[in-house]
């Protein structure tokens, strides 16, 4: 069953986190930014409050929870009620796909890996964004997870997990930005943006066939 219950209960305070750390924010926006195409029909797949979908350029945002919907389409988001194993859509329909601070929360990845590849057309590219669970904000997520009702019942994944299932779900071609090298709570002005993984906390990936 998708893990609704706490962004329902507390949308607000998901919201409004953003604004609380707006210069971690804006550093994965940027991040994500170098990655994502300019054109096109693009969709992001688990769009919350549309923090993420709004800047980005995400006509058409999916979710589970209804009451982040209302956030997303005041931001101007196309919104549909929906979960990330079973989208809505017919195949080819996108040229692009997003996916931000999701993927620990899918029940089935490799389903959803399957289903926003289905989605995609042929020369479509697929972005996932997400906190590395090997890196130092991962761990501390981890180790304090149960304090946290968003992450409470988050399954975190490596880069090196998340490849292998994207690989099994078609993708072939890979490019990787990082960003977020402190306790998000000690972030002070914007983070770097580099090539690669494995150091910044926040991984982009940009996944191709």
């Amino acid at each position: 069953m998708p893990k609704t219950a706490p962004f329902e209960a507390h949308t607000e305070r998901y919201d409004n986190w953003f604004e609380e750390h707006e210069d971690a924010y804006q550093s994965e926006i940027a991040a994500l930014g170098r990655l994502l195409e300019t054109t096109g029909y693009r969709v992001e797949i688990g769009v919350g409050s549309g923090r993420f979908a709004a800047p980005l350029g995400m006509q058409v945002g999916i979710d589970p929870a209804q009451e982040m919907l209302g956030y997303a389409r005041a931001r101007g988001i196309d919104v549909v009620r929906g979960v990330a194993e079973h989208l809505p859509f017919a195949d080819d329909s996108f040229d692009t796909a997003l996916i931000v601070t999701t993927i620990c929360f899918v029940d089935d990845v490799p389903r959803t890996l399957a289903e926003a590849e289905r989605v995609l057309g042929p020369s479509g590219t697929l972005v996932i964004g997400y906190i590395d669970e090997d890196s130092p904000v991962g761990q501390r997520y981890l180790e304090t997870k149960e304090t946290n009702p968003f992450y409470r019942d988050a399954v975190f994944v490596s880069t090196e997990e998340l490849v292998e299932a994207l690989e099994a779900a078609g993708f072939t071609e890979f490019d990787f930005v990082q960003t977020i090298y402190h306790w998000v709570d000690e972030i002070d002005g914007p983070e770097p943006i580099a090539e690669g993984f494995g150091e910044g906390s926040f991984v982009g990936l940009k996944a191709a066939r």
